[in-house]
This record gives structure tokens, sequence and C-alpha cells, in this order.
């Protein structure tokens, strides 16, 4: 875990972001999140405005804008007496939200069953032995893993076809983010026979199976994420 008073560029080193297409705010909040999401900013990292826009050769006021995007999401939060700083959530918080993130894709499983078509179908298989195949290897990234199953919910998120379902589970996905990686297993095994056995009640068009396994999937890695968590102080 950094020392909160490290300065931001002896921790995360990155060129100033470019003018292209998209715009500097959406670049600057894009850096920001992978950042976040990949550990290379830490739960408890300062964020402070004025290495950022010497980093980022940006101004102050799109850095600003950025990190109030940023903290609307969950990924940064404003500590008295410290600014923004990158966040965790507190033990009580990682429990609703995995709580919340275990029902809300229960329920997208169940949406898939009732909507996707075949060709969906088989792209979900597709997605799972994806999935297997990156997790199998002993040379595969935490970040490689996270975005396999990210994939597979993508799927899911798309055969479901509701816009309402996507936008809550993408919301609780990015606030949880930050504990996959400290919480994941050194063995992929059981998460590959889960979303193995998802699959395989979706082919069977058995909803509820399907639900329920997601729902037990979610618990579990909750359970690894809850061992894992340490708390911020300050955060």
């Amino acid at each position: 875990m950094p020392n909160s008073s490290n300065s931001l560029a002896s921790v995360w080193s990155i060129s100033p972001v470019g003018h292209v297409a998209a715009p500097l705010r959406e670049q600057v909040v894009t850096a920001l999140r992978e950042a976040i999401w990949d550990f290379r900013l830490e739960p408890g990292q300062r964020l402070v405005e004025r290495e950022l826009v010497e980093q980022l050769n940006v101004s102050r006021t799109t850095v600003r804008e950025a990190l109030r995007e940023l903290t609307s999401e969950g990924l940064i939060k404003v500590v008295l007496q410290k600014g923004a700083v990158v966040a965790a959530p507190t033990l009580d918080e990682a429990r609703d939200l995995y709580e919340a993130r275990a029902a809300l894709e229960s329920l997208l499983v169940r949406r898939f069953v009732e909507k996707a078509p075949r060709s969906q179908v088989f792209a979900l298989q597709t997605a799972a032995e994806l999935f297997a195949e990156v997790a199998s290897k002993d040379s595969t990234e935490p970040r490689q893993v996270i975005m396999a199953r990210r994939h597979f919910n993508e799927v899911l998120m798309e055969g479901a076809g509701s816009d309402v379902l996507r936008q809550l589970v993408e919301s609780v996905q990015a606030k949880v983010r930050v504990l996959q990686v400290k919480g994941m297993s050194s063995s992929h095994t059981e998460a590959i026979q889960e979303l193995d056995a998802i699959v395989e009640a979706v082919r069977q068009r058995d909803a509820d199976t399907a639900a329920e396994i997601t729902s037990k999937h979610i618990r579990r890695v909750a359970a690894n994420a809850f061992a894992c968590l340490k708390e911020v102080p300050g955060v």
C-alpha cells in the first residue's frame, strides 16, 4: 500500500494525454480509471490536482472535471485534509456491493435465458471456454483473467437486452473492481467450473438453476475478497 504522502509521479508514470478525437477530460478519466483498476494507483493514494496537471499536461479545470466523474463512480473519495484519494470500499460497503452484484447478475442470467437466441447462447459458451483458457495458464496476469470474466458478462448483457440491467450491473462492478485482484484465488478451477455450469443451465433454458449458480459463484468470489480486504485509514 503506498504511503499517502508519496508524490503521484513516484508511483504512477504516464505520458501527457494527447490531443486526439476523444475530449481531454475523457482521456484523463480513462487514464486514471485504468490505473486504479490495474492497481498502479492503489487505495489511499492521494491525487493532487497540481501533480495531475503537470503529469498529464492538461488544465486544472479538466482535472477537476475528471476527478468529479470518478468520484461519482465511487473510484475516488474526497477526504478531509487530504483531498481526493483512490477509494476502496469498507468491509460493510463491500458486503452490500457483492450482495447487489449477486442479485443483479442472477437477474441478468434469467433475462438471458428468456431472451437470448441460440447464437448468443453459443457466444456465451465460447466466452466461458475463453475464460477457461486464459485462467488455466500459469503465466496469465490477474488483469487478463478479469478481462476474460468481463467478456463473459458482456455476452450476458447483450443477450439479456436490458439497458437498465446493463447500467446497474456495470455501476456495481466498477465499485468492486478494486477488490478483484487482491481477492483473486491462486487457482481459478472453481470459477471455470461455475461458468461452465451456468452455460449448461442456460443451454437447458433452466433459468432457476442458472441464477442459483450465478449467485453462489458471486458469493464465493465475495468471500475471497472479504478475506483479503484491508481497511485503508482515512478512506
